[in-house]
């Protein structure tokens, strides 16, 4: 059994069924588009490797958490600009989650807990938002344009220890600040 230690960046479509029940077809439409233009060139952007799609998310490998973290904030903030002028109703918005950890490879998927903390903070996080474990924070925190807003010890669904989790501040006033206490957008 191969491991090894890796940046997992988990993401997935808000709301995605409620968007197909009310137009599957421009709603394909507009999330390939979205992948084809946005997400797939910021994965190769980072030199990450698509592990899965799978229907309305994502799994993507990185060699450096610096590089996952960077392309999360790209991919959100590219996502902002593009439903600018669209209704609420029709946008495409993700949640992010960002985990370094180790996995066990079998042929080209990974699994394991660094898989599984990467999915339960993307459940955790804003739509358009990243969330990111301690370990990604750790690495990460004086390397990207972002800051960094901490959400203490969060318990996770069906992992034993509390993971540290920090949420991105993807305006760029904000890059290189750190917030100790959870900050809401006011």
């Amino acid at each position: 059994m191969e491991r090894r230690l890796t940046a997992i960046l988990a993401a997935d479509v808000v709301g995605y069924s409620t968007l197909m029940g009310e137009d599957e077809v421009g709603t394909l439409d507009r999330l390939k588009g979205c992948r084809r233009e946005l997400v797939d060139p910021a994965i190769k952007e980072f030199h990450g490797r698509m592990v899965k799609l799978m229907g309305d998310g994502a799994l993507v490998e990185f060699a450096s958490v610096v590089d996952a973290v960077q392309c999360a904030a790209m991919i959100q903030r590219r996502m902002a600009d593009r439903n600018k002028g669209t209704s609420d109703a029709r946008q495409i918005r993700f949640r992010i989650g960002v985990n370094l950890g180790d996995v066990i490879v079998e042929e080209n998927d990974i699994y394991g807990d660094g898989v599984n903390i990467a999915a339960r903070l993307e459940a955790m996080a804003e739509p358009g938002g990243v969330c990111i474990s301690g370990t990604a924070f750790d690495h990460a925190v004086h390397k990207v344009d972002v800051g960094f807003a901490s959400l203490g010890e969060q318990r996770l669904k069906n992992i034993a220890d509390p993971v540290r989790a920090y949420r991105l501040l993807l305006d760029p006033a904000a890059s290189g600040k750190v917030v100790t206490a959870p900050h809401r957008p006011g």
